[in-house]
């Protein structure tokens, strides 16, 4: 399951919508249009077109994927780290942090608040450890670094 806010969602429905629609049919033209030119071997125009006709069936199969999988119900209120999640963490000796677990697609609608996903090298060490745990974190350089989970809240936008 994919955690994604409810303004996220549906901002991702609405672009879902607009590439099955008005923008594939845009595309659908202009490869027409490219085709009543003539030779295709040497006709940009066409090729531009076939390029982002595949970039935009690509981001409709991703859309679909990531929609079926999503879910805006509210994380429970019991202090364990998890997608959907407003997690404060610290390093030993430094200042608090917070993050959102969640999708990373919630970043463009949230931009006030960083946003990393289950599968970050982050969310997934603190995925799951509760408020008060200590966690071994393998930073990028090969050290392993103690966090402290401060908290973790259900976000609300």
């Amino acid at each position: 399951m994919i955690w994604l806010t409810t303004a996220t969602f549906d901002r991702l429905t609405a672009e879902l919508e607009e590439r099955r629609g008005p923008i594939r049919a845009e595309i659908v033209e202009r490869i027409s249009a490219a085709r009543d030119e003539g030779d295709l071997k040497e006709n940009g125009g066409y090729h531009a077109a076939k390029d982002e006709q595949g970039t935009n069936e690509a981001r409709i199969r991703q859309l679909e994927e990531l929609l079926k999988e999503a879910t805006t119900e509210p994380s429970p209120d019991d202090q364990t780290a998890s997608a959907g999640k407003l997690v404060t963490y610290k390093f030993a000796g430094d200042d608090e942090e917070s993050f959102l677990l969640g999708a990373r697609e919630i970043a463009e609608d949230h931009t006030d608040v960083e946003v990393y996903s289950p599968q970050s090298p982050l969310g997934a060490a603190l995925e799951g450890h509760k408020a008060g745990d200590t966690v071994d974190f393998e930073q990028p350089n090969g050290r392993v670094a103690k966090i402290e989970i401060v908290s973790a809240v259900p976000f609300s936008a």
